[in-house]
């Protein structure tokens, strides 16, 4: 199973972060299972301190071309306590969804999960060379199934120091969430301090 990792792979690499991230937004290998055409959302540098690891983008990001630049966005920025300057910027805070573009919806609501060809084809590449990570956030569950193996979302959230230094599972940041939330009073008072606090130390 393909894993999130931090990386201290320092051997030398034919192709630039930027050169490999201008290839993977020309990528059309899932392009006849699109609803609205591809178009690969990766936001990173060398420099990210962050990683988000999160699931696929939505039709809102689809359309302006920045990952969680919507409802579920705000709500992550409010748990990490940064800006959208600072959420944005990606020198701190790198963007890499498991499938980089809108894989459309489910006949009964909700989004389709990321397409399976996208991970396996870019993220190890990418990863590669962003040798400055010090923090990975889980975000959601198609992305901590595919680090830590299958398991209960919720679980982990609470049990998060298990998986310190290095990670740090979070729920999807969707309006679903929000009704969550109003039933595990633990993750406000002990998820989102310590989240925070973290943050600050990858940052540092």
């Amino acid at each position: 199973m393909e894993t999130e990792r931090l990386t201290d792979d320092t051997s030398v690499l034919p192709q630039s972060l930027e050169a490999l991230v201008e290839t993977i937004r020309g990528c059309t290998i899932c392009a006849p299972f699109l609803p609205l055409g591809p178009k690969p959302l990766i936001h990173v540098s060398t420099e990210a301190r962050i990683l988000i690891a999160s699931q696929a983008p939505g039709t809102i990001a689809h359309e302006s071309g920045k990952s969680f630049y919507d409802p579920s966005g705000r709500r992550l920025r409010s748990w990490m306590n940064l800006s959208e300057e600072e959420f944005y910027d990606t020198r701190k805070v790198a963007i890499l969804p498991r499938g980089l573009c809108y894989p459309g919806r489910l006949p009964n609501g909700g989004d389709k999960p990321p397409r399976s060809e996208c991970a396996p084809a870019w993220r190890d590449k990418v990863l590669a060379r962003m040798t400055s990570l010090r923090l990975i956030l889980l975000v959601g569950s198609y992305s901590q199934h595919a680090t830590l193996g299958r398991g209960p979302v919720s679980e982990r959230v609470k049990h998060f120091r298990d998986y310190l230094p290095g990670y740090f599972p979070l729920p999807h940041p969707s309006w679903r969430t929000g009704v969550w939330e109003k039933r595990a009073p633990w993750f406000q008072e002990d998820v989102i301090p310590a989240l925070r606090e973290e943050i600050q130390k990858a940052l540092a």
